[in-house]
Order: structure tokens, then C-alpha cells, then sequence
């Protein structure tokens, strides 16, 4: 059909069509996370660009139509110059903050839509590690310069942050509006890929719990928190090989219970207009490179001006860390699992929020403890009492949710108000950054030690 556009091999400066057979294998292996991206993109006319007799500037724009404009999202694109700008000039830091989170909005999606071209070239597999390697590139980043810069706190909340809002948030609101829209459907799900991660949020759940409990069940002092921050460490190292196992349980042995279900309608060209490549590998890679650069800058510029955005907007940082950040760090992940919900594909829904809030418990908040122990910083899994009972009543209330397989606007509208309620929360809380004081004793490891109040 002349209708259905044919893939661009750039590279090599000509176009070339996949066969038959090769999209459907494409196809099959596409997850949740890479369905939920395409919803926010827009088809590009390259019929202009094709006309430019130079080769490698017919490239440039053609990756560049792609990259830049091939997303709804497009038009928050200008906010990252102009954060640049403001950051050069010297605006007010408030500023700042606000335009790098609207800067961070595009950019997370376009990791996810280059990292799924990339897969078109390297194999499902590895494609699939490159996912579950850049599927929360935007909260790994602004982790680890929070932790640069000795805010532990911020780095707690804001992952604890990302962990509540994809289970109350994000699956909330698919349940709420698939509920709503599909109101005279009956609205069911595979429990088997929800049982695996509400499994492995428990898990890491515990692995939250036990230096929480370990502290309040000694005395307050510098042997209580060394042994805390042992634990910690121990259990940082069990988690990510616990990843590890859930990506071969992923992406090998039972690959089946992940991949997102298609719908077999010829109609729906949406789905295979995605299931070709528009950019080179060589690009891809290099796309995804500069856009991680970007996203670094942009995070340096959320981390350090944060407290200065706490002040003016009279919010507390915990409530900005918490809220604000996961929410714009999410975004275009978040409204495609909402335009799934309202399709009736709770599975593909499903699998983008439990699926992340896995990603960042098992890999993202343990890989923050092992590289603060690597440059010196004494971060434990211990985040305090609200906010591991926070997390916990979370993760039990959906697992609850999803117990039967089946899903009405009730159980999304009773996600949400939990959701709202921990806001609450959170916003009249007041405490201030830095909690841990110094006590002018030695850790473990030989530096400073810190000794909670």
C-alpha cells in the first residue's frame, strides 16, 4: 500500500524496506515501555527532505524531523535553551528550575524512542537491556548529581517519588479512565506479569524496612548507623542481583509474559508505521548520546536550584522532590499508559507503571547506594518512617488492586486519592535538608560519620 511508509536506512543514503517476516519479529518483541512511547509520536513527512541532493545534510534533517519534531511533545523543545539561556544570564533561579523540568518532559521520551530504533539493529535482547538501561535515564541522572553534590535527601525523595507515583499516579489514573471510558466493558488483565512485580516490589520493599527497623531498634549512635549503613550496602547488593535475575527472567526464559499484546487490526497503521526503523543505528546512537548530555545539564540545573524554587514558591523540597520531579520526569511515559487504559489494553498499562516502579526500586535506588559508596558518601536504603510507610502501604494497596485480574474506575479513583492523601502529606510537611548532623565520629568506611536525630 502506498499509504504505509517504508523505513529509512540513512546510512548507507538510500531507502530500503523491511521484509515481511522482519517486522513481525519486531513486532512481537516490542514491550510495554516501547508501546506506551509511540502514543506521543506523530508521523513525519520525509517527501521534502528525500529532495536534497546533499547526502549527509539529507541526513541531518531527516534525523533531525524525526528526533525533534516526531513528537508531540515537541513543542516544550524551546524550554531547554531557554534554561540555558536563563542559567548564562543569571535569571532568577526559580527560573531555571521550572524551565529544566519542562526541558526534561521531551527529552525522556525521545530516550525511549531512540533506544527502540536502536533495538531494530542490535536484537530484541539487547534492545531489551538497553531499555531496562535508559528506561529511567532522566531519575538515575538527577541521582547521582544530587548525590555529587551531597543531597541525599533529595535523592531519596525524589526516588521515592518516581516508585509512588507509578503505582498510585500513573495506574490510577489508566484504571480510572479505562474504567470510565469502557464503562459497559468488562476491563481484564494478565495477573501473571502483575505478580511478578508486585513480588519484586515486596522484596525491595523489605530490603527498605529492615535498616528502618534496625535503627529504631537500636540506640542513636555511631556503631547503630555503621551497622545501618552495612546493611544497607548488603542489601544494595542482593537487590541488583535480584535485577539481574528478573532481566533474564524478562528478557530469556519467559519473555512471553512481558511483551505487550498487539491488537491483529489491518486498520490500525499506527502500530506498524512503529515497527520500522526511521533513523540509522550510527545516528540512533549518537541522537541518544547528546540527548543524555542534555539531560545531565538540565538535571544539574534542577538539583541546584532547587532549594531556591522551595523558597520562592513557599513548597516544601520534600514536596517538590516527592510530586513535582517524578511527574515531569514521567510524563510522556505516563500519558501513554493512559492513552492504552482508555483503548482497553490494561495490559500494556499495567506493564509501563509496574514494570518502572520496579526498575527504579531493584536497579535505580540500589545503584545510587553502591555509587555513593564508591565516591565516598554514606547513603543507606533507611528513608525514614513516613516515607517507608509511604511506600509500603502503596505497594500493598496495588497488589491488592490487581489481586483478581480485573479492573473498574473504582479501584483507579481509590489509587488516586491515596496518591492525593500522600501528597497532602507531604506538602504540609516542612522538614528541612539535611536531617543527618554531623556527630564528629568515624564511619566504617573512614570518613565523616553522620548520626540521625
Amino acid at each position: 500500500m502506498a499509504s504505509i511508509r517504508e523505513p529509512w536506512l540513512l546510512e548507507n543514503g538510500t531507502l530500503k524496506s523491511l521484509t515481511k517476516e522482519t517486522r513481525h519479529g519486531h513486532g512481537r518483541s516490542r514491550t510495554a515501555h516501547n508501546m506506551s512511547s509511540s502514543s506521543l509520536r506523530k508521523k513525519s513527512d520525509i517527501a521534502l527532505v528525500s529532495k536534497v541532493p546533499c547526502h549527509f545534510l539529507r541526513i541531518f534533517l531527516a534525523n533531525l524531523q524525526e528526533v525533534i519534531l516526531g513528537t508531540k511533545l515537541s513543542i516544550l523543545f524551546p524550554a531547554i535553551p531557554l534554561a540555558i539561556a536563563a542559567h548564562s544570564y543569571g535569571f532568577g533561579r526559580p527560573w531555571i528550575f521550572g524551565l529544566s523540568l519542562l526541558g526534561l518532559m521531551p527529552l525522556a521520551e525521545r530516550v525511549s524512542f531512540l533506544t527502540e530504533q536502536i533495538a531494530f539493529y542490535t536484537g530484541p535482547t539487547v534492545g531489551g537491556l538497553l531499555n531496562a538501561t535508559c528506561g529511567n535515564a532522566t531519575e538515575l541522572i538527577i541521582a547521582i548529581l544530587a548525590l555529587c553534590g551531597n543531597k541525599i535527601d533529595v535523592v531519596k525523595y525524589s526516588l521515592l517519588g518516581s516508585i509512588l507515583s507509578n503505582l498510585l499516579l500513573v495506574l490510577g489514573t489508566s484504571l480510572f479512565c479505562g474504567g470510565i471510558y469502557n464503562l459497559h466493558k468488562e476491563q481484564k488483565f494478565d495477573r501473571k506479569q502483575a505478580d511478578v512485580n508486585s513480588l519484586l516490589l515486596l522484596l525491595g520493599l523489605l530490603c527498605h524496612t529492615l535498616p528502618l527497623l534496625f535503627r529504631l531498634a537500636g540506640q542513636p549512635n555511631a556503631d547503630t548507623f555503621a551497622a545501618t549503613l552495612q546493611l544497607s550496602r548488603a542489601s544494595s547488593i542482593i537487590m541488583l542481583i535480584v535485577y539481574i535475575g528478573y532481566l533474564v527472567f524478562q528478557l530469556w526464559t519467559h519473555r512471553q509474559l512481558f511483551e505487550a499484546q498487539e491488537e491483529e487490526d489491518a486498520q490500525d497503521d499506527s502500530i506498524s508505521d512503529d515497527e520500522t526503523p526511521v533513523i540509522g543505528f550510527g545516528s540512533g546512537f549518537a541522537w541518544l548520546l547528546g540527548m543524555t548530555l542534555v539531560i545531565a545539564l538540565l538535571s544539574e540545573y534542577v538539583v541546584g536550584t532547587i532549594e531556591d524554587a522551595s523558597e520562592t514558591w513557599g513548597i516544601s523540597v520534600s514536596f517538590i522532590s516527592i510530586i513535582l520531579l517524578p511527574i515531569v520526569g514521567n510524563a510522556a511515559e505516563h500519558a501513554g499508559a493512559i492513552i492504552f487504559a482508555f483503548k482497553n489494553k490494561l495490559d500494556i498499562s499495567l506493564g509501563v507503571a509496574l514494570g518502572s516502579a520496579t526498575q527504579i526500586s531493584l536497579f535505580v535506588v540500589p545503584m545510587c547506594v553502591i555509587v555513593a559508596w564508591i565516591i565516598g558518601i554514606d547513603m543507606d536504603l533507611d528513608f525514614n518512617l513516613l516515607e517507608t510507610g509511604s511506600l509500603a502501604l502503596s505497594i500493598l494497596i496495588t497488589a491488592f488492586t490487581l489481586q483478581d485480574g480485573t479492573s473498574h474506575y473504582m479501584k483507579g479513583l481509590v489509587l488516586l486519592l491515596c496518591y492525593l492523601v500522600i501528597g497532602a502529606c507531604f506538602f504540609v510537611s516542612q522538614t528541612p535538608l539535611g536531617k543527618e548532623i554531623n556527630a564528629g565520629v568515624e564511619s566504617s568506611n573512614g570518613g565523616g560519620g553522620v548520626m540521625r536525630l
